[in-house]
C-alpha cells in the first residue's frame, strides 16, 4: 500500500498537478486561515485526483480486552491516532469553525469559497467591540461627559457582549484543544447514568461524524484522497461479547457510504464464528456465524496454503530471532572460553558440554531449514506454530543432554530425530498422546518387554479402534491434530520412532500437554469397567 501511494503521488506530479501540502510548519497557518474563513468545495478536479495517502492505525483487541466496552477502545484509538497525525490545533479549530465540504455546482474548479456569514459576524463583533471600547473611553476620559452614567453603561454593555462572544469562541477552541475526542468518549463510557440512555450511541456517532467531516476537509486542503486503514488483530483472544462489540463498532463507522475507513480484519474464522454464534447478534441469521461474516466482510481474503519456500523463510526468521536472543551470547561465551586459559577440570567439562549443546542445537536447526530434508515437509503453515517449534527445540535438546549426557543422548536420538519429535508433538498432540498412553497403560494385555520392541506407529494402529470409540469425548483434543495421513507417513515411513525411544523422549518433551494423556487414560479406564 505504501508503494502504491508513492507511485500515485509521482504520477500526479508528472501530470503537472499541484504538489500536496500538509498541516505542518507554514502549512499549519494556511490550514487555520482556511478553517476560519473559507468553506471547502469538492470539485470535478478533486474527484479526478488519483494520489492518496493511507493513514495506518493498528488496533490490538487484546490490549482492550479487560475493559467493559471493547468497541469504545476501537473508536478512541481511531480518534487518538487521527488527532496525532494531523495535530490537535487544526482538529480543535474545525470543531468550532470548520464545515464539511460541499459539492461544486457545475464544472467550477474553485475549491475554496469565502464564508461571508462568518466574516460578517466576525467583523460585526469586532466593530461592536471597538465601538463599545470607544464609547467607554469617551465616557471615562472626555471632560463634561464623565458625569453621564448612561453612556458608561452603554459602552460597557456593548464591549462586554461583543467581547464575551469572541472569548466564548476562543474558549471553545481551547476546550477542544485540551479535551480530546478520546477523553470525551471515555468520559461517556464511564458515566453509568448516561451509558444506559438512548442518546449514548448518538453522542458517539456525532463524534465520529465530526471526524469524518474533518478528514473530508483535509482531503481538499492536502490536495489528495485520504484513507484511514485500521488493522484489527487479537480478536481471537477476546470473549465472545467483546468480539460482537467490535463488529458493531465497525458497522457504526462504515454506516456512512462516504466514510474514508478501511478495516483489515485479521482473524481465524474457526475461532471467531463460534464466538459470534454465542452472542445475540446472530438472531435472524439462523445462528450461522459464517453468514454473518459474509455480510460484514466486503472483501474476503483467505491466506492460501503456504508453500515450501515460505515455510523455510518462516523457520529462518524464527531461528534468527532465537540466535539474536540467546545463541549470540552463547557463541561469545564459547569463544571467550576457548581463548582464555583452561581453568579447573569441572569448568573445562562445563565448557565442553555447553559447546556440545550449541552444536546439537545448530544441527537441529539446519535439519529444519534444509529443503532437501523430508522433515521440512511436516512443518506447520502457521507462523506461530513455527516459532513455537523453534523455541522448543533448544529446550528439548538441553534437557536431553542434561539427563543422559552426550554419549547417552546420542544413543537415544540424534539432533534431527529430536527436532522431528518436537514437530510430531506440535502437529499431532492428540494422536501422539493416545499412542503414548497405550504404550504406558499397565492394563495392556501385551507384556511391557514385548511392547517396547514395537514401533510407535504399530502401537497406535493396534489401538486406533478404541480411539475411534472415544472420538466424541475427545473431539476437541483430536481437532488440534493435523492431517491424519501425514501422521501415518511421519511415523510409519519417515521417522519410525520405537516404543523404547518414545518412552525416553517423553521425559524431555515440554511442548506436549500431559493432561491430555491423563484424560485419555481416565476415559480408557472407564470404558473398560
Amino acid at each position: 500500500m505504501r508503494e502504491e501511494m508513492a507511485q500515485r503521488e509521482a504520477a500526479e506530479l508528472l501530470r503537472g498537478h499541484r504538489k500536496p501540502r500538509t498541516p505542518h510548519g507554514w502549512g499549519l497557518l494556511e490550514a487555520l486561515w482556511l478553517l476560519a474563513f473559507y468553506e471547502p468545495v469538492v470539485t470535478e478536479g478533486h474527484l479526478r485526483r488519483k494520489n492518496l495517502e493511507f493513514i495506518f492505525i493498528r488496533f490490538s483487541a487484546w490490549e482492550f480486552a479487560g475493559c467493559d466496552k471493547l468497541w469504545a477502545g476501537l473508536v478512541t484509538t481511531l480518534c487518538h491516532r487521527i488527532r496525532r497525525h494531523f495535530g490537535a490545533l487544526p482538529l480543535s479549530v474545525f470543531h468550532v469553525l470548520g464545515s464539511r465540504p460541499r459539492f461544486a455546482s457545475g464544472f467550477s474548479q474553485r475549491e475554496w469559497i469565502l464564508k461571508k456569514g462568518a466574516c460578517l459576524r466576525l467583523w460585526g463583533l469586532m466593530a461592536l467591540l471597538g465601538a463599545g471600547i470607544a464609547i467607554l473611553l469617551v465616557a471615562l476620559l472626555v471632560p463634561g461627559i464623565k458625569e453621564h452614567h448612561a453612556l458608561k453603561v452603554v459602552g460597557s454593555a456593548v464591549a462586554s457582549l461583543s467581547g464575551s462572544s469572541l472569548l466564548l469562541g476562543a474558549f471553545s477552541i481551547l476546550k477542544n484543544f485540551l479535551v480530546s475526542e478520546k477523553k470525551k468518549i471515555e468520559r461517556l463510557t464511564n458515566s453509568d447514568r448516561f451509558a444506559g440512555q438512548l442518546g449514548f450511541m448518538s453522542k458517539i456517532r456525532s463524534e465520529v461524524e465530526a471526524l469524518v467531516d474533518f478528514l473530508a476537509f483535509m482531503e481538499v486542503f492536502e490536495r489528495r484522497r485520504l484513507r484511514v486503514v485500521m488493522e484489527i488483530t487479537g480478536l481471537d483472544l477476546c470473549y465472545p461479547e467483546k468480539v460482537a462489540g467490535v463488529f458493531n463498532a465497525m458497522a457504526t463507522l462504515l454506516s456512512d457510504a462516504n466514510a474514508p475507513f478501511i478495516f483489515l480484519l485479521a482473524v481465524d474464522p474457526s475461532v471467531i464464528v463460534p464466538c459470534l454464534e454465542e452472542t445475540g447478534c446472530m438472531k435472524g441469521l439462523a445462528d450461522n456465524g459464517y453468514a454473518y461474516l459474509n455480510r460484514a466482510v466486503s472483501l474476503p481474503f483467505s491466506i492460501p496454503e503456504t508453500g515450501a519456500r515460505s515455510r523455510l523463510r518462516s523457520v529462518e526468521a524464527a531461528i534468527r530471532t532465537r540466535e539474536d536472543l540467546m545463541y549470540g551470547i552463547i557463541a561469545g561465551n564459547v569463544a571467550k572460553s576457548v581463548g582464555a586459559q583452561r581453568g579447573i577440570a569441572g569448568a573445562s567439562g562445563w565448557r565442553e558440554a555447553d559447546s556440545a549443546v550449541v552444536a546439537w542445537i545448530h544441527e537441529a536447526f539446519r535439519c529444519l531449514h534444509d529443503s532437501s530434508d523430508v522433515l521440512s515437509r511436516y512443518l506447520p503453515e502457521n507462523g506461530a506454530n513455527v516459532r513455537r517449534i523453534v523455541n522448543t527445540v533448544p529446550i528439548t535438546l538441553r534437557l536431553l543432554l542434561h539427563r543422559s549426557g552426550i554419549a547417552g543422548a546420542a544413543g537415544i536420538a540424534s539432533p534431527r530425530e529430536a527436532a522431528a519429535w518436537v514437530v510430531l508433538a506440535d502437529r499431532w498432540p492428540g494422536r501422539l498422546s493416545w499412542a503414548l498412553q497405550c504404550l504406558e497403560d499397565p492394563g495392556q494385555s501385551v507384556p511391557a518387554s514385548n511392547s517396547l520392541r514395537k514401533t510407535l506407529w504399530s502401537v497406535f494402529r493396534e489401538n486406533v479402534g478404541e480411539l475411534s470409540a472415544l472420538r466424541q469425548p475427545l473431539a476437541k483434543v483430536l481437532s488440534l491434530d493435523g492431517d491424519p495421513e501425514l501422521f501415518q507417513a511421519f511415523l510409519e515411513r519417515d521417522f519410525p520412532f520405537g516404543a523404547a525411544q518414545a518412552r525416553e523422549l517423553l521425559g524431555v518433551t515440554v511442548n506436549l500437554d500431559h493432561s491430555i494423556r491423563r484424560q485419555m487414560g481416565l476415559l480408557r479406564g472407564l470404558s473398560r469397567l
